[in-house]
């Protein structure tokens, strides 16, 4: 009998949602990630949660649909990671007319029930908080509500809830040779240990790496993949207003720049075919230039490259003829073969259901039990969408010493939770020693003991993005830390 009945190889996006799905279906499901949760393209996505209104300007009439119900069941089962935003599109007279935009947003509203966000509308900006920060020659602004979210926590908290399910999630541990027969069998090294690990079924969601894996580690065909690189830059705060704006560039792309971490601005995306090795990915300096260019089209305050505090870049895979956003699922059986299951490219907004339909294609060779995963919060996530202020008012009340920027952060990230954190703390001082102005040896603590955190960079880029303020001298003592912490 085999060891389990699936095992994935990658711990990005598509790889936790797998784990998630199958162990709630009661497999019995083990993950390998050769480096940490969300290490590469995962942690590099746009953070949106949205239908995509270029996607319906191709009319992708039924994608945007989908992708919109998906929306819905984000902010029901991770109402503290997916967080509902107003999006301002501001009429630029160069680029589409103002008719256009309206009767796409029109149809935009048509295509889902809202679940209580607000209808699209036409603002006037001349006197109104979202034009403070643009150019004055723009007067007029289409606004829409969609939704943003913290990509790497969607990923950490995903794994975190299979684990809690009966996955075994195992980081550090690389996959580097795989027989199949009627079972997989695999060669593991784990941690610097080598392991032996038998599986029904295995699955291939290692992202830019889908096609190295298949080829020197399953060495199984696979068909011709094009790797893309996406891109985004992070600069000092550009406005004040809690809102996205969706600025049309020159070349008929929709450029976003919304608010990061309460001091900066997330602008992006572009994106391009890529070449080389997915592990040393740098954005260029043409893209860099370009997403300045771009944002500086709207804004008073000129944005240049000498601004950009960080860049942001990963890369995906995508067959010729799939659709991006949907990403691709490639499913192999046939008699006294194990299945290989093989997914990879698609979006965060679409990433719950493609796993779903994924690990639905197994159901031949195992009882399992139906799709869950639209019902079940996610850990922390037990609470409705607009309680999100009061969790927050809660959590002041509870731990006092805490500032509102401070438990905002928190519950955006541990949600109802936060407890397991903070415990019965009644000062900053029991918390332990500080790194930085926010973080605490008991966060990082719990962040080692129950979500895999084992160096500085898992906490500071990707539990949290507390590494955009953290001093130098503070990162030193967190990696003393951490050496430290058994």
């Amino acid at each position: 009998m085999a060891d389990y009945d699936l095992a994935i190889i990658g711990g990005g996006l598509n790889g936790v949602s797998l784990a998630r799905d199958a162990a709630g279906r009661s497999l019995r499901v083990i993950l390998f990630e050769q480096g940490d949760l969300a290490g590469a393209a995962s942690s590099a996505t746009p953070r949106l949660i949205h239908g995509d209104l270029s996607v319906l300007e191709r009319r992708g009439f039924w994608r945007v649909r989908r992708a919109l119900a998906e929306r819905r069941i984000w902010l029901r089962i991770a109402p503290h990671l997916v967080r509902p935003m107003r999006f301002v599109i501001p009429a630029h007279s160069e680029e589409r007319p103002p008719w256009l935009l309206r009767a796409g947003l029109y149809v935009y509203d048509g295509l889902t029930n809202r679940g209580g966000l607000p209808p699209s509308a036409t603002l006037d900006i001349t006197h109104h908080p979202v034009g403070n920060a643009l150019k004055r020659p723009f007067g007029t602004a289409f606004e829409y509500w969609d939704c943003v979210v913290d990509d790497s926590r969607l990923v950490v908290l995903t794994a975190l809830d299979a684990a809690e399910r009966g996955a075994a999630i195992r980081t550090g541990a690389r996959c580097v040779r795989a027989d199949r027969t009627d079972t997989w069998r695999l060669a593991v090294v784990d941690r610097g240990y080598r392991r032996a690990v038998t599986a029904r079924a295995l699955a291939n969601a290692t992202g830019a790496w889908t096609s190295m894996v298949a080829e020197t580690v399953l060495r199984q065909p696979q068909p011709a993949m094009a790797a893309m690189q996406m891109s985004q830059i992070v600069v000092p705060r550009l406005f004040d207003s809690e809102n996205v704006y969706v600025f049309q560039h020159n070349d008929g792309r929709l450029i976003f720049a919304r608010p990061l971490e309460r001091d900066f601005t997330l602008i992006g995306t572009v994106t391009h075919a890529f070449t080389g090795d997915p592990a040393i990915v740098a954005m260029p300096g043409a893209d860099v230039s370009y997403l300045c260019d771009a944002a500086s089209r709207y804004f008073r305050e000129r944005v240049a490259p000498i601004d950009v505090v960080r860049t942001v870049s990963g890369v995906n895979l995508a067959l010729a003829s799939a659709r991006g956003r949907e990403g691709t699922t490639l499913f192999h059986a046939r008699r006294r073969k194990a299945p290989l299951l093989t997914l990879f490219g698609g979006d965060v907004t679409t990433s719950r259901l493609r796993a779903e339909r994924a690990v639905t294609k197994l159901t031949p060779f195992y009882p399992m039990s139906p799709p869950w995963t639209a019902g079940a919060a996610l850990p922390g996530g037990d609470f409705a969408w607009d309680r999100f202020d009061t969790e927050v008012d809660l959590a002041r009340d509870r731990w006092r010493f805490l500032s509102e920027p401070e438990a905002q952060r928190l519950v955006a990230a541990y949600g109802s939770r936060l407890p397991a954190v903070l415990g019965e703390a009644k000062s900053r001082d029991e918390l332990g020693p500080a790194f930085g102005p926010e973080l605490t040896g008991a966060e990082v603590r719990y962040l080692m003991a129950h979500e895999w955190a084992r160096f500085p960079d898992d906490v500071l880029w990707r539990r949290s993005k507390l590494g955009l303020t953290m001093p130098a001298a503070d990162r030193d003592a967190l990696a003393a830390f951490m050496a430290g912490v058994s």
